[in-house]
């Protein structure tokens, strides 16, 4: 005989929670980006950025012929102070999980750290592309002062030049995120990316069979017909990729390969 056992009295039943989902990429690409702005240093980096684009367009409008006061004109040179600090920013993003103690919380929450690594490549990509929108703005603001004051005012820009922009300004910010996985150390990071490639740079000037491999290895110079209206021909494409996989490729494998076998404690 079959018996059943009645559930004693004031017995709770069994409870079924409902599995957790893992936060989806782009809510981690959103997260990574609020910790962009939640630090001090870079909530500071960020406005020194905005600050030093705006000042380029106010020195060119005091200074500048007014046959030079375009909208290309004011576009293009503050480009280049912006893309100096962006990859400082790259490597706060990376480093700062180290340098403040945060890693074991983080990687806690999200176990998988590619995920973790992903979702802080996506923020600081964003970030340079909102930068080339910054640096659009101030450029549109200079020419309607320029025109109001008497410049010439040409609106005229050919759009390879803002692709162009998007892609110096994304590989920028990356080389910086590379560097800062690879060294996993604020500073250390920072010298290092400011110091390899100038002394680099030196030494294809000095030493006369590096001269060569300089002009692919530099990026410096291998990226400088960015900042030109005219179109790229097949060779400096091929250097732009030479030099970013030296650059930014081989650091950011190695810089992963690190970071996913690190101890966190």
């Amino acid at each position: 005989m079959t018996t059943t056992t009645a559930p004693a009295a004031g017995a709770v039943a069994p409870r079924h929670h409902s599995p957790v989902r893992r936060p989806s990429l782009p809510r981690l690409t959103v997260v990574e980006l609020r910790k962009l702005v939640d630090t001090r240093a870079g909530r500071w980096l960020l406005i020194t950025i905005g600050l030093i684009a705006a000042v380029v367009v106010t020195l060119q409008l005091i200074y500048a012929e007014d046959a030079d006061q375009t909208f290309a004109n004011f576009f293009v040179p503050s480009l280049l102070p912006v893309g100096v600090l962006l990859p400082v920013l790259g490597i706060l993003s990376i480093t700062s999980e180290w340098s403040q103690r945060t890693a074991l919380t983080t990687y806690a929450l999200v176990p998988r750290r590619e995920r973790v690594v992903t979702a802080k490549l996506a923020a600081v990509m964003v970030a340079a592309l909102a930068s080339v929108l910054a640096s659009l703005a101030l450029a549109a603001v200079g020419t309607l002062v320029a025109s109001a004051i008497g410049g010439a005012g040409s609106w005229q820009l050919d759009g390879s030049l803002i692709v162009n922009a998007l892609i110096l300004q994304v590989t920028n910010v990356l080389i910086g995120a590379a560097f800062g996985l690879l060294l996993l150390n604020p500073p250390l990071a920072i010298v290092g990316y400011f110091l390899l490639p100038t002394v680099w740079g030196v030494l294809g000037e000095m030493v006369r069979p590096l001269r060569g491999p300089s002009e692919w290895l530099d990026t410096s110079k291998t990226m400088e017909p960015l900042f030109s209206s005219d179109a790229l021909t097949g060779e400096q494409w091929g250097r732009i990729a030479v030099s970013l996989l030296v650059w930014l490729v081989l650091p950011l494998a190695a810089g992963l390969f690190r970071t996913l076998r690190r101890e966190v404690s």
